[in-house]
Parts: structure tokens; sequence; C-alpha cells
């Protein structure tokens, strides 16, 4: 019997992307239930959903970010029977047999929490280049010509299976937009589920990265936070890991944004990493929940 896949796409302002990402899930040759999760759109994107009569058509009334958005759909797919929950994101596209090759690599080894395809550019050929960045990162030995094993990649396009949504829990609602997906990794790997990459198979994402000073700064802090509540590391590793990034981060986007955006990146990242040490018992909890499965702590001071 053919295994259930649900797929979750949320959507904000998204009407540019729409039809494609619609009417290409419509053509996947194994079939799939749509659940769109809109996190209160301004423009046309709900319109243009609800003239997709098999679409599941979720309206949230504000916009709760990516993960919380995420989390609704999951749990309305598994309560609805869903084998896994394919995460797509709303300005990609998939091909007719994305799907059917990502489920074969997916349930073929129960070993396996997220199957990822190759994320392409909008050119359809090149890799995305955050992608190519995350599927760079392997050991030789867990590469193969169809299959390779990383320790992240980017939520663009995840097909998770149920029984790891069951054991690791749903994405971390503590982050807002970026690094939900990072955590959610990270506490795969510690659950001993393996992230792979079906290199047979293929989504587009339509995208161009852009970075502001403060989309660097709130990825920097929510960086430090993730390494701070990463339960594969002990809280002293884990401090140690962070305060690296404290120095690091700044170093890093230096060149970009100059020295004195650098400098001044570095004290906010100083002065949120000591907030942090500051309030152990909420990161020990944090940390404790992710190795029980569970998530969801409420520490919404640490997201701003």
């Amino acid at each position: 019997m053919e295994k259930k896949i649900a797929v979750v796409v949320v959507t904000y302002n998204g009407q540019t992307w729409i039809k494609k990402n619609m009417d290409s899930l419509l053509q996947s040759s194994y079939p799939v239930d749509i659940i769109v999760v809109d996190n209160a759109s301004t423009d046309q994107s709900v319109s243009l959903l609800q003239e997709y009569k098999n679409v599941h058509l979720i309206e949230s009334k504000v916009n709760l970010g990516f993960g919380k958005a995420n989390n609704i759909g999951i749990d309305y797919a598994l309560k609805n029977g869903a084998d896994a929950v394919f995460l797509l994101n709303q300005d990609t596209w998939i091909y007719e047999n994305t799907v059917a090759e990502m489920a074969e690599v997916l349930f073929a080894n129960p070993k396996f929490g997220i199957v990822s395809p190759l994320h392409l550019s909008p050119d359809e050929v090149t890799l995305d280049s955050s992608f190519k960045t995350y599927y760079s990162r392997f050991k030789k030995e867990e590469d193969s010509e169809s299959i390779r094993i990383v320790p992240f990649i980017n939520a663009a396009a995840w097909l998770v299976s149920k029984e790891c949504f069951q054991k690791v829990g749903n994405f971390e609602p503590l982050f807002s937009h970026y690094g939900e997906d990072r955590n959610f990794c990270t506490r795969v790997l510690y659950h001993q589920f393996k992230i792979a990459v079906a290199k047979k198979s293929a989504i587009c994402h339509d995208r161009i990265v852009k970075l502001s000073s403060g989309k660097i700064e709130l990825q920097s802090k929510y960086l430090v936070l993730n390494q701070m509540i990463d339960c594969n590391h002990s809280l002293v590793s884990a401090g140690l890991l962070a305060l690296k990034s404290v120095v690091g981060l700044p170093k890093f986007h230096a060149t970009a944004e100059g020295v004195a955006k650098s400098l001044s990146l570095f004290y906010k990242l100083l002065f949120y990493y000591f907030g942090l040490l500051m309030d152990l018992k909420n990161l020990k909890t944090i940390r404790s929940n992710s190795k029980k499965g569970i998530n969801g702590t409420d520490i919404q001071r640490y997201a701003k």
C-alpha cells in the first residue's frame, strides 16, 4: 500500500509563485495531499489559493512566522493520516518525479528523518547558493551515487517522516523566521536520525538572497542561541562554541558591513550571550525538552 504524503506550504504575500508552486504539486507522479497555511497575506495569495479546490487552506489572522505556521500544517497532516510531511517553500516548484524519488529514499530507510532533493536556482541548472554550501559538507563514506548524508540542509524542501516528528517534535516556536531549521536538524541528529539528500530528486528555488544589517544581527543571535541549546554538546562545550561565534561572526561580516557595523554586531552579540548565561535555568529546560522530543519552551524574549 502506498504511503500517504502531505505537503505543507506556508504562504505570505506569495502571489508571484503560488500558481507555479500549486500546479507543480498537482502534477506530481506521487499523489500528495496539499495543505497551505497562509500567514495573513495582504496580497492576492488567498484568493489565488481558493481557486484550487483540492488544496486545504488554513488562514491565520496574524503572521505566525515560518516555524509556528508549519507546525499547524504538520499537526493537521499527521492527524489526518500522513506517513510523511513534505515541507515546501512558497517560492519553489517541483518536478513530476520529485516526491516519488524522495519517498523511495525515505521509506526505504527508517533511520532517515529528513530527505531533501537537490535545490536548483531559478535557471533550473545550477545549485542554489545556500544549498550548495550545506550540500558540500559531508563525509566521503556517507556519499553514494544516489544519496548524500549531511549534518544540515536548509528547510526549503524537506520530506520528514512521521516517526521523526513523533520522536523529535515540531519546530521550536521561539524562532520566528531563521534558525528554526538548524535547531530542528540538531535535534534530529540527537535522536539518531539521519539527514539525506536524494540526488535524483530536485526542486527549483526561485529566490535572491539579500542581507541587511538587521537580518545579519537576527541570524547571528539565532546561531548563538542554537549553539547554546544544542543538546548534542554538553552545556560547557555549547557555551564555548557560542562564544566563538560571538567573536567570529562579526569578523566574518566585517568585509561587507564595515568595521563600525562589525564592532556594533560584536557588542550586541556579547550582550545577548551574557543574557543567555544569566538565564541558565531556561536554557537547561530547553535542552532537556529537546532530549525528550518536547518543544515550545516560553522564552520569547530570546527571539527578539
